[in-house]
């Protein structure tokens, strides 16, 4: 049954904010197109955050936000930490990292058609906000770290 309501605005917000036609720019996808794992890996001397880091720490909060809807339980930092370090700047942890933000990504996806409209008006246990304000919070997550490693990598050029 396809989603329609409100559920069906979020699934998109989400899906063009990630890898479809956002209204913002390019989504978070595009904008990690082209970079390998040692220009992702690169710290730039007065930024907080490498593209990597930054790759690492929107996979874990997606997790996080599939995790309080599925388990429905307070969960105040992802397990990994905020910003997951990279231990290991390999092309091929670069490409099992993008590959678990694509995977959490598709996860929060998948919960989101398995939602019922009642829930999105439920508040997120430990949270004063409801689901739907966390669902599209999200989206924003991704757009404005997008933006951020837009500018990174244009700054590596």
């Amino acid at each position: 049954m396809p989603l329609s309501g409100e559920r069906a605005r979020i699934y998109d917000e989400l899906r063009r904010a990630y890898d479809g036609d956002a209204w913002h720019g390019p989504p978070l996808r595009e904008v990690l197109k082209g970079a390998t794992g040692a220009r992702a890996a690169a710290q730039h001397p007065r930024l907080a955050h490498s593209v990597w880091v930054l790759v690492n720490h929107l996979a874990a909060w997606t997790e996080v936000v599939a995790q309080r809807i599925t388990e429905w339980r307070a969960i105040g930092e992802p397990e990994a930490g905020n910003f997951p370090p990279v231990p290991d700047t390999s092309e091929a942890a670069w490409a099992a990292a993008l590959d678990n933000l694509d995977r959490q990504h598709r996860r929060l996806l998948d919960v989101i058609v398995g939602l019922n409209a009642a829930q999105l008006d439920e508040t997120v246990p430990g949270k004063t906000y409801p689901v739907t304000v966390m669902l599209h919070g999200t989206a924003q997550h991704y757009a404005y770290h997008a933006g951020q490693i837009a500018l990174l990598k244009k700054l590596a050029e």
